[in-house]
């Protein structure tokens, strides 16, 4: 298992990168079904309004607390959901490695995502930022908390994939 206190900062910042960029590959290939392995198992995923965020108001756009939750998420896109066919492509930027604080790497990063409807144009769907908790398992980095804080104030179509 990785040592988090024994990586220079250059390799954790680019472990962590690593891990945000299999994380946004998975959801812009429509690799569904492989998003929740980048999760330990007793973990937080929350996508939460900025507003929501900013007054401590825990009502969320999107809440799963364990791995299984976020399995049933994909189940559910995959055969129970309607929604028009989508491409999404996300942008990161400002990966900011704060630290290692009780085991546990703190990470913020700003993100836009792109949604082209099959037969539509390309728009901003959401932006915001990303408040990660992650940490070393014998897979290597795995996410233990998420959190997508999202600014755009009305999400023009259901939010089905994660951001």
């Amino acid at each position: 298992m990785l040592d988090l206190s024994a990586l220079a900062p250059a390799d954790l910042h680019y472990q962590v990168n690593k891990l945000l960029s299999d994380y946004v590959e998975c959801i812009d290939d429509d690799r569904l079904e492989d998003w929740p392995d980048l999760f330990v198992e007793d973990c937080l995923y929350q996508v939460i309004a900025r507003e929501n965020a900013d007054r401590g108001l825990p009502t969320s756009a999107m809440y799963c607390d364990s791995r299984g939750m976020l399995r049933d998420r994909v189940v559910a896109l995959r055969h129970a959901n309607i929604y028009a066919r989508h491409y999404s492509r996300h942008l990161l930027s400002n990966v900011n490695v704060k630290g290692v604080q009780d085991g546990e790497v703190v990470v913020q990063s700003n993100y836009v995502v792109l949604q082209t409807l099959v037969e539509g144009d390309t728009k901003v769907f959401n932006a915001g930022k990303y408040l990660d908790r992650i940490v070393a398992t014998p897979d290597g980095l795995r996410f233990k908390r998420k959190v997508v804080v999202f600014d755009t104030y009305r999400i023009p179509n259901l939010l089905v994939t994660p951001l």
